[in-house]
């Protein structure tokens, strides 16, 4: 399994729920980046990122301790329903590159809608215009 770091876009972000509950104390760095090539749906009182060329998705790139890695990596699939090659995921967890403010690029985890949820947000659900979902824009 790789050691990447993770792109987070919705509840885990510094200030939202999820954040303390799985991150507080975990994290060697949490920095401003841009998922490009994506856009968010409203959730259930979290976001989905799609896989949409030309959109853009705003959240914070995660560095975990090296020591907290695998734990946490397994509780944020816990959270996400993630599991490896189960058709009933929400999520899936892939390997996508994240912008940083300075212009760098790294790969970095990322949940994004599995394609069944992709393909129902597509038809009728809510974007996300800005690609932020706290609605500050990137």
């Amino acid at each position: 399994m790789s050691r990447l770091p993770i792109f987070v876009y919705g509840t885990l972000r510094p200030g939202e729920p999820n954040h303390d509950l799985f991150l507080l104390g975990r994290t060697i760095s949490e920095v401003p980046g841009r998922l490009k090539g994506a856009v968010l749906y409203e959730g259930p009182g979290y976001p989905y990122a799609v896989d949409e060329p030309g959109g853009v998705v705003c959240g914070e790139l995660i560095t975990s301790l090296p020591e907290q890695y695998g734990q946490l990596l397994l509780a944020l699939d816990r959270l996400e329903d993630y599991a490896p090659g189960d058709p009933a995921n929400l999520y899936e967890r892939v390997a996508r590159d994240v912008a940083l403010a300075d212009g760098t690029s790294v790969q970095a985890w990322v949940y994004v809608a599995a394609p069944s949820v992709a393909a129902r947000l597509r038809a009728r659900g809510k974007l996300i215009e800005g690609g932020d979902w706290r609605g500050r824009g990137c």
